[in-house]
């Protein structure tokens, strides 16, 4: 390297942030993933076989899926090229695809193709890989913080493997910031910080597994800081962290997973927990008409008769977002959420209706019984409409002895809780009263 390459290459250096020069340089450096990247694991045995194919990488911002894809070429002595998708239209696309492929042809090495967010790719994009990817042309690493199965063809996700990032650990974000502060050469090393271990374990925490958050905080703290040697405190951590932007996608698998962990904490009667998912989406922006909708819902769905309360108060939640609107809103949302939490739970009516439209779907239609029938209109006598019936109020405990479905079946069980208890105390008289009608139109059919 000349002179003037190699200084041009320490300017470079030197306006990277942190996290870019922090980089690890080999895979024993990398940190975090070890559940696919530890010794014995898949990704490590496929290198090890030098037959790694087609690859997505899935997982958070800041958990190495680009370094890791550079590490990769290097291991198997791949050309490096990184396209974006956002950038990449068709026609680039096929004109790296052929230099990669003539390369190849001339026994130069084979490509690493690294496209990073992958899932902003059309369908179109998507296809124009397929052909290299499955004759091995290119080894394809695709990175995306959307679920693959979601954002990616079927074409193109059946013929990769999908690796699933993980944040990283708190250990895994404090080993990454105390190698910082020592590393001379591409760290902070030069500037004699002091790492007080309470700051650390707030990086480490605050930082949601994300590297890159946690070394841009520990660079802005150190280079701001006036005095030396520097004491990098709790207060010096917090004053330089960003505040965080929630990773949330409404139309993604983020959206979809925490609405089923409010749900399901609602179900599983966590108050605490439903109230964390609950901020968790109100934080990340999401559409206050959709959480209202969610929780009308869980007050049948899952509270049903054992609170009959349940449904009422939802629907006053609803109302109440739409009248009074954001912030204010949060407040009738917690005390639905809470209640809802903390309220008996059933499922009766839930599975009631589940298992009688199933009837009607995959069984016979069930004729109306006679005495049921419209009686109100012209020509219905003749046709013995309504004959027979008893009117309810009239009968002894306001309770008719007669059929309402014609056949002998029961899809409402109430559960022993709260108030469907006392449901299914009367409905055990109402019900025998019922059988009774049934017995004798049996007996008289005979």
């Amino acid at each position: 390297m000349s002179l003037f390459a190699e200084a041009e290459a320490g300017y470079r250096q030197k306006a990277q942030p942190l996290a870019a020069r922090m980089r690890p340089r080999t895979l024993a450096e990398f940190a975090g993933q070890k559940h696919f990247l530890a010794e014995g694991k898949l990704l490590r045995r496929l290198i090890a076989a030098d037959r790694l194919g087609s690859v997505i990488f899935y997982g958070p911002p800041g958990t190495g899926k680009t370094t890791l894809a550079q590490l990769l070429a290097g291991e198997t002595k791949c050309r490096f090229q990184q396209v974006n998708a956002v950038a990449t239209g068709v026609k680039e696309l096929r004109e790296v695809l052929d230099a990669a492929r003539d390369r190849l042809s001339a026994g130069g090495p084979r490509t690493l193709l690294f496209v990073d967010e992958i899932h902003r790719f059309n369908k179109a994009q998507q296809d124009v890989l397929l052909p290299d990817v499955e004759d091995g042309g290119i080894v394809l690493v695709g990175a995306t913080t959307q679920n693959p199965f979601f954002a990616l063809t079927s074409a193109l996700v059946s013929r990769s493997r999908v690796f699933e990032f993980k944040p990283l650990s708190r250990d895994d974000i404090k080993e990454l910031l105390r190698r910082a502060v020592t590393d001379e050469q591409r760290g902070l090393g030069r500037y004699d910080v002091r790492l007080h271990d309470d700051a650390v374990d707030f990086l480490g925490d605050v930082s949601d597994g994300d590297a890159r958050r946690a070394l841009s905080a520990l660079e802005v703290g150190v280079l701001s800081a006036t005095e030396r040697p520097v004491e990098f405190t709790k207060g010096l951590a917090e004053e330089s962290i960003q505040k965080k932007a929630i990773e949330y996608d409404r139309s993604g698998d983020g959206h979809y997973d925490a609405a089923s962990a409010l749900i399901k904490s609602i179900r599983g009667s966590d108050p605490d927990a439903a109230i964390y998912w609950l901020a968790r989406m109100l934080e990340a922006g999401e559409e206050v008409r959709f959480l209202a909708r969610r929780i009308v819902i869980a007050a049948s769905e899952d509270v049903g008769n054992a609170d009959p309360h349940a449904l009422p108060l939802a629907i006053a939640a609803m109302q109440a977002c739409e009248f009074v609107g954001l912030p204010e809103c949060q407040l009738p949302l917690a005390q639905a959420v809470t209640y809802l939490a903390c309220a008996p739970k059933s499922n009766a009516a839930t599975l009631a209706i589940g298992a009688a439209r199933a009837d009607v779907v995959e069984g016979r239609l069930l004729p109306v019984p006679v005495h049921l029938r419209d009686g109100h209109y012209a020509g219905s006598k003749r046709l013995g409409h309504g004959a027979g019936y008893e009117y309810a109020h009239d009968a002894e405990g306001g309770v008719a002895a007669q059929d309402y479905l014609g056949v002998d079946k029961t899809y409402y069980h109430p559960v022993p809780r709260g108030f469907e208890a006392e449901l299914a105390k009367r409905l055990e008289t109402i019900r025998e009263r019922l059988r009774s009608a049934k017995a004798e139109r049996n007996d008289d059919s005979t």
